[in-house]
């Protein structure tokens, strides 16, 4: 039987019921016995009476709300792309009260959202994130949800072939493709950023897009001819991946030349490319539809020139050095080797023995 008490103006319950130990604090004294109720209940049908109870009311939205919370309690920032993610799960599931999000609402959603186009990879993706938010409600919250209901969600829709990784890209740029869009963009007067020298210069660096426009001058080390890219990306740990990575001329471009004509342009700003990121990427995009180049991202240039560095006779141990890649097997899917410029390689190899 549980203890009712006033301590203080205040009603306090305790429970102590086959081992569990129970207290709390209410203003009203019928709260207090109607909560000392259910857990007796609860532990009567040995249920863990520090669960929270899923009210009708409570929706997946609340659930998110809850995740963001618990993200800014422990400081971490909210990425773009998770940011994006969950945007689109709330307007999509966030009405969906918790005691229907089930196994076969999650698989009805899996395949309405391969009807709009996402691919198995993006799906994949918003079933994981659907997963972390339950389970981050379960356990740091005690609340009564259905965690396992993500996980027969997963198998049926990757059974379904609708959830899976993502398709490995081998997608290069060809010589031509190359020639068309430098000529596009010195053509263009009215764009204020030098796109052919940043397209060139992610080719000869393998930076990512937002990458270059994250480099300083008070970084770059005249003598090494290195510069520090803060914040590379590593899927094992979001922040602080600082690199100095070497400004080489192997690739075709030659990365500290190119670094020496924007410094030319005397713009005096702290970072090294002071354009926005975003604005680079649209402008790489139109470009390319107006020229008519098929299935060509800015990221392929990243691919491009991992390629390069390799037909240009670096090791595997080396590639990293400028790539950034932790793992070596990583550099598997972007070493498209084209067999011409093996052979001009093997060539140049034994020029240099004579």
């Amino acid at each position: 039987m549980a203890s009712i008490d006033k301590r203080r103006g205040k009603w306090r319950a305790q429970v102590r019921r086959d081992g569990h130990s129970l207290c709390k604090t209410f203003l009203r004294k019928s709260d207090a016995e109607e909560w000392a109720r259910d857990k007796e209940r609860a532990i009567d049908k040995e249920i863990d009476p520090t669960v929270k109870p899923v009210s009708r009311k409570d929706t997946f939205a609340s659930l998110i709300a809850l995740h963001l919370d618990d993200l800014a309690t422990v400081g971490r920032p909210l990425r773009r792309s998770k940011r994006h993610v969950l945007n689109r799960l709330r307007d999509e599931l966030g009405d969906t009260p918790l005691s229907q999000l089930t196994r076969e609402k999650l698989v009805q959603y899996g395949r309405e959202r391969a009807k709009q186009g996402a691919g198995p990879a993006t799906l994949a993706i918003d079933i994981s994130f659907i997963g972390t938010i339950l389970t981050d409600a379960a356990a740091v919250h005690g609340v009564a949800v259905n965690v396992e209901s993500v996980r027969l969600a997963r198998v049926a829709l990757r059974r379904l072939g609708l959830v899976g990784a993502a398709d490995e890209r081998d997608r290069r740029p060809t010589d031509k493709e190359l020639e068309k869009l430098f000529a596009h963009f010195d053509a263009n007067e009215r764009n204020t950023i030098p796109m052919t020298r940043i397209v060139k210069f992610a080719i000869a660096t393998a930076m990512r897009i937002d990458e270059i426009f994250r480099i300083e001058w008070t970084t770059l080390d005249e003598r090494t001819r290195t510069i520090l890219v803060p914040d590379r990306k590593d899927p094992r740990k979001k922040d602080g991946n600082d690199q100095r990575v070497p400004l080489l001329g192997v690739t075709g471009f030659d990365a500290w030349a190119l670094l020496e004509e924007q410094r030319d342009l005397r713009l005096n700003p702290a970072r090294c490319f002071p354009y926005n990121a975003r604005s680079a990427g649209t402008s790489f995009q139109r470009a390319v539809k107006a020229l008519n180049i098929p299935d060509l991202h800015f990221h392929d240039m990243r691919h491009e020139a991992t390629s390069r560095l390799f037909e240009a006779g670096l090791t595997i141990e080396q590639v990293p050095l400028v790539t950034g890649h932790k793992d070596w097997k990583q550099l598997k899917r972007y070493t498209q080797l084209r067999p011409e410029g093996l052979y001009a390689n093997l060539a140049k190899k034994e020029a240099s023995k004579g």
